[in-house]
């Protein structure tokens, strides 16, 4: 039984790889609409041959990388359970019925460990893609240097989520999604507030703007916003991506602006400018805690839907999957495989959210800096740095644009322009 469900899902994976290979690559979608051709927002007239040449063959490699990736990832649940490697994991446990968390530090690591192993040659793939297309600058040893860390961080998150989870679903099989997500609360509160200072540094350095002249430019623009803050940060990126960026981090007295110093290095002061008021319509709009609104509920929900799809598939299927019962830690695998489907079927909705923040983001900076050219120059400038498409295929945009199209973004600031003439 468990040889045919596996061959079955293998052909179903393969069916949806083809599928989305023949949409990705044959679909003809994402052109420019004729109407644009031409115009400020039409790649032709900011990007050379060369440019266009490579940013259509990477984006159209990266975007079917990204539907690959998570449904693979389903795949390697899926054939842990059915193999019965999970059981055999929980098997090797140490201190039976006694320590808990050592036990599931355990069952955990060798979880962990056996999908970073399988999933390393594609994440090798992903990084030696990002290096031949010029977009990665990061040496080998830096990078797996910071795979090892995420490895680490994320172990000790989940492992402390995992203890907590599978304790209140042996204390209450009917109302632990509940008391999960109540916990869950502080906890991500918690991760957002010391992620500036305490996880992101473990990648790079973080130190205040050494331009003090552009920071002072910056300061001014927070004080008419009314944003109460003192330093912006400089990031160095250089040594690992040509792309550029620039982000609101943390909550609170941790809050920050963040600079990349590639796009320090690339933008010109106008530009920087832009993007800064771009992150201060960000703080203005609070868009940070309708993010973590939003992130709560949509949790809320998941962990619900959770509650009610799992005990169905062990039931049912209990046996094909080698689950004995729900709340044993060899069961988690399916919970992964649950929880990560609904994240991703729910992608365009909260994908859909962002894009409209980033919206209102945009249109604030246009506002506060009263520079449209810039706001131009600088998307621009950002499709260019990281070979962008400006208007991608529908799937694509659904699943994995937080941001409007390049498309979009030019073209309102284009009829700002007209508007003002």
């Amino acid at each position: 039984m468990a040889k045919k469900w596996g061959i079955t899902a293998l052909l179903l994976f393969g069916v949806y790889v083809l599928a989305m290979y023949v949409y990705i690559f044959h679909s003809g979608s994402g052109s420019i609409p004729a109407i644009l051709k031409g115009t400020v927002a039409d790649p032709q007239t900011f990007m050379t041959e060369r440019e266009l040449y490579l940013s259509g063959e990477y984006s159209k490699i990266r975007n079917f990388l990204f539907f690959i990736v998570t449904p693979f990832e389903w795949l390697i649940y899926f054939f842990i359970l059915i193999t019965g490697l999970s059981q055999l994991f929980e098997k090797w446990l140490p201190l039976k019925n006694k320590w808990a968390i050592v036990q599931n530090a355990v069952y955990l690591f060798l979880l962990s460990l056996l999908l970073f192993t399988v999933s390393f040659p594609l994440d090798y793939y992903r990084y030696n893609l990002s290096k031949y297309y010029g977009i990665s600058t990061q040496a080998f040893h830096s990078w797996m240097r910071d795979n090892l860390i995420e490895f680490w961080v994320t172990f000790g998150q989940t492992l402390i989520v995992v203890s907590v989870l599978y304790w209140l679903i042996n204390r209450s099989m009917k109302r632990w999604w509940l008391t999960a997500w109540l916990l869950m609360i502080p906890f991500s509160i918690f991760l957002m507030f010391i992620q500036p200072v305490v996880i992101d540094p473990l990648y790079n350095d973080f130190y205040p703007l050494t331009n003090k002249e552009l920071e002072k430019e910056i300061l001014e623009l927070a004080e008419q916003a009314n944003i109460p803050t003192e330093h912006v940060y400089e990031v160095n990126m250089a040594e690992k991506t040509n792309a550029l960026n620039a982000y609101v981090t943390g909550i609170g007295s941790n809050a920050r602006i963040v600079l990349w110093d590639t796009t320090l290095s690339r933008l010109s002061e106008n530009e920087i400018l832009f993007i800064m008021a771009h992150e201060m319509g960000h703080y203005v709009e609070k868009h940070i805690y309708f993010g973590i609104g939003g992130f709560l509920l949509t949790m809320l929900a998941g962990l619900w839907l959770t509650s009610k799809i799992m005990p169905w598939t062990i039931a049912r299927f209990g046996r094909v999957l080698k689950i004995e019962r729900l709340n044993a830690i060899h069961s988690l695998p399916l919970f992964l495989l649950i929880t990560s489907f609904l994240l991703f079927v729910s992608s365009p909705l909260s994908n859909y959210i962002s894009r409209y923040q980033e919206t209102r983001a945009d249109q604030y900076a246009i506002e506060l800096v009263s520079d449209s050219e810039a706001a131009v120059n600088t998307f621009q400038e950002l499709t260019k740095a990281g070979l962008n498409e400006v208007n991608p295929p529908l799937l694509v945009k659904w699943f994995r644009y937080a941001h409007p199209t390049m498309l979009e973004r030019i073209t309102k600031v284009a009829k700002e322009i007209e508007d003002e003439e």
